[in-house]
């Protein structure tokens, strides 16, 4: 179970990049992300009510879900197309790889839990890796005022990222399914971007084609119930540090599709980037050999 959840979201989050290109035109990137989970919510609400599966909360898990909602469903997105204005994908992917490492830092400070040596390594392993990747990328973009906000921005993202991980952590441990706290964040993030926009000016536009429509259905099932749904039950089954490295994933996968969609070609660099990226994703699910004590007569 934990190896399909974990290919599915791979698979659906490395993919989606192509049904944000597809988004951009028109309509405002704060509108379009709420449009987003405001269906992916209305979806599940549906979904948990009609299959008589969706759990009451109490004030205090609809107050997580609420923080959930912004760190997760709102700020976390805002942060990173805000970032892609500055600084290139590449450096964004490398950014948001850190989330590993964020959630190994984050689960210790709040639940007390054991950093494993081998997650951490691997987790380096894949950041490493993925500098390697993008390195062309990486060494073609100069550094300047607006970078530097756009590296705060992406880094202020992951936390929140890795913030969203342990509130589910915590939900999960109170007995409550990712499908109905996801549901309750999803509505929250989607209101609060919808607030942004009003107190903004942000106008609510919409493109009625086949790109833009396609595309937010994309994003709102797959990309959102699906694939947050698959990735927070992964984040209380196998811990929210080894969930994360799926982060260092989406990249590669982006990657190869990339050879087929746009041409990209690997090189030797690359190529040594994706050994190092796979070889973290080893260490970081090797479970860790069990200390024998002998027995003294």
């Amino acid at each position: 179970m934990n190896l399909s959840l974990y290919l599915l979201t791979v698979l659906i989050w490395g993919t989606t990049w192509i049904a944000i290109k597809l988004q951009m035109g028109e309509v405002a990137v704060a509108a379009s992300i709420a449009y987003r989970f405001a269906l992916a919510s209305l979806v599940l609400f549906a979904m948990l009510w009609f299959s008589g599966r969706l759990q009451p909360l109490d004030r205090r898990g609809q107050g997580i879900c609420l923080v959930q909602g912004l760190c997760l469903f709102c700020l976390n997105f805002l942060c990173f197309y805000t970032a892609s204005q500055w600084i290139p994908s590449g450096l964004i992917a490398v950014i948001f790889s850190t989330a590993t490492l964020w959630n190994a830092i984050n689960a210790r400070l709040f639940f007390k839990q054991r950093i494993a040596a081998n997650v951490l390594l691997g987790g380096g392993l894949g950041l490493a890796g993925l500098g390697l990747l993008f390195w062309p990328e990486l060494a073609g973009h100069e550094a300047s005022r607006e970078s530097l906000l756009g590296i705060g921005l992406a880094l202020c993202g992951t936390l929140c990222f890795s913030a969203g991980n342990m509130l589910s952590s915590l939900q999960q441990k109170a007995g409550l399914k990712p499908l109905t706290t996801n549901a309750w964040g999803m509505l929250y993030g989607a209101l609060m971007l919808v607030g942004i926009c009003l107190v903004s000016g942000t106008p609510f536009a919409f493109e009625w084609n086949a790109r833009y429509v396609g595309s937010l259905l994309y994003l709102a099932i797959p990309g959102s119930v699906i694939g947050f749904t698959a990735y927070l039950t992964l984040v209380g089954r196998m811990g929210p540090e080894r969930a994360a490295y799926c982060t260092v994933l989406f990249p590669v996968v982006a990657l190869n599709i990339s050879v087929f969609a746009e041409g990209y070609q690997w090189t030797a660099p690359a190529l040594l980037g994706l050994g190092l990226v796979m070889l973290g994703n080893v260490l970081v699910f090797r479970k860790p050999r069990p200390v024998l004590v002998e027995a003294r007569v």
